[in-house]
């Protein structure tokens, strides 16, 4: 990781507020889309767990793009690198593909099930959004462990649609919550 590159600053109140806002808006829209995007592949998953795990497959790409314009949208309020940023996204989820491709070729020899499959790209998919959080921000590792609970969710609830939805929900409305607390705070400290 870059040393210069620190996680907090996208965080930095030295930004006017409405530039910060106006971001946080458009990485929050990031978030619900991705969070829409996971329940539609458990749902997925449950119906055909063929297309599955070749879905949870494709999510990798689509959650390192995402991650990649999100990290840029915070070079625009900070002084980090976008190219050190890329660089750094682009090796963590070509690396987070290459494993996720090998637990697909677990599952074409037959070792695992195209359901089993499915939880452990998911789990992958999971760590990999956790770790991503620690270089662009908390939302991120919160969804890492909203992912990760689904996918135990899926193992152990036979009716888990509603429930990972709740908590889909759930996890929205807390980052929605954060950021006022967190704007309300800091307006009140500058006063």
């Amino acid at each position: 990781m870059n040393e210069d590159f620190d996680p907090d600053d996208n965080n930095s109140t030295d930004d006017p507020p409405i530039e910060r806002r106006r971001y946080f808006g458009l990485e929050q829209a990031v978030f619900i889309l991705l969070v829409v995007l996971s329940l539609l592949g458990i749902a997925i998953t449950e119906f055909n767990p063929h297309d599955g795990y070749g879905y949870w497959l494709f999510m990798v790409i689509v959650f390192g793009i995402l991650s990649i314009f999100v990290s840029w949208l915070q070079t625009k309020t900070n002084e980090n690198d976008f190219g050190d940023i890329v660089k750094a996204q682009g090796l963590h989820w070509l690396h987070t593909l290459v494993v996720v491709i090998a637990a697909a070729l677990l599952n074409k020899s037959e070792q695992l099930s195209d359901r089993s499959a499915s939880l452990v790209i998911l789990l992958i998919l999971a760590l990999a959004t956790m770790l991503d959080g620690i270089r662009i921000g908390w939302q991120y590792s919160l969804l890492g462990f909203f992912l990760a609970t689904c996918a135990l969710i899926v193992a152990y609830f036979e009716n888990f649609m509603p429930i990972s939805i709740g908590l889909g929900v759930l996890v929205t409305a807390c980052t929605f919550l954060w950021e006022y607390w967190r704007s309300k705070y800091s307006t009140d400290d500058e006063n």
